[in-house]
């Protein structure tokens, strides 16, 4: 056998990875690998029903398998519309119905966040308050004592200046979930959003009590509070576009 019917005998046998990788080798190998039935039937175990079709919807299966298969890169988003110096955030905290922790928080400050954390945090909040991941954090001076006897609730409300209008983040969320190996309170709320993106599917805030063992085993002592939207955003640009999509009012 001739080196080109070797080639043609093995590369029906490679997986479209493989297939692409000899396109690599040598121009010869190019050129066969570079064959439409390979790839028609590499396109046929994937979607079998697309090569029912007398024609591929591409113009070429090669292309078709190219487009369709390789991982889609994450997008760049465009910049966003409203930034954090647009935004501020109402804060309110209660324990049972008596308002224990009450703030309007500008947006810069949650980006600012906890540049020193105090002595005596559990290293797993130090390592991700250290962290290069994106962060919004509101520093809690002094520190606020909750007790867990208690139902303890939040509410976030974020306001635009620009506009002067208000969006529900939160809406009196019970942090019924208390990680002490991690030190942090933790409660959500879905997000609402404008009538303008109706086909969001549903995305959480959360917002994370941070706080740090004092021996008591009934109370916790927060000296942060966090928010986030780990279901949908993590960076600046994505938060941002993610509040500009709210059902502000």
């Amino acid at each position: 056998m001739s080196c080109d019917e070797v080639l043609k005998a093995v590369f029906p046998l490679l997986d479209g990875v493989d297939l692409a990788s000899c396109m690599a080798v040598c121009k010869q190998w190019r050129d066969i690998a570079r064959d439409d039935y390979f790839w028609k039937c590499l396109c046929a175990k994937r979607w079998p029903s697309i090569c029912k079709r007398p024609n591929p919807p591409t113009v070429t299966y090669y292309k078709l398998y190219q487009t369709f298969y390789k991982r889609q890169h994450r997008q760049t988003l465009l910049p966003p519309r409203i930034s954090l110096d647009d935004l501020e955030f109402f804060i309110d905290i209660w324990a049972e119905e008596k308002l224990i922790f009450s703030e309007v928080v500008p947006g810069p400050v949650l980006l600012t966040g906890i540049r020193v954390p105090p002595p005596g945090i559990c290293d797993i909040l130090r390592f991700h308050l250290d962290g290069p991941d994106y962060k919004m954090i509101l520093p809690v001076e002094p520190t606020v004592k909750i007790p867990l006897s208690q139902t303890v609730s939040v509410s976030v409300l974020a306001g635009r200046k620009d506009s002067n209008k208000v969006a529900r983040v939160i809406n009196r969320s019970m942090f019924d979930y208390i990680d002490r190996t991690a030190f942090r309170a933790m409660a959500f709320e879905y997000l609402d959003f404008s009538p303008a993106h109706p086909f969001i599917p549903g995305i959480r805030a959360w917002i994370s009590l941070l706080f740090m063992d004092d021996g008591n085993e009934g109370v916790i002592d927060v000296f942060g509070i966090e928010m986030d939207f780990r279901d949908a955003a993590n960076s600046r640009e994505e938060v941002l576009w993610l509040l500009d999509m709210l059902d502000w009012k």
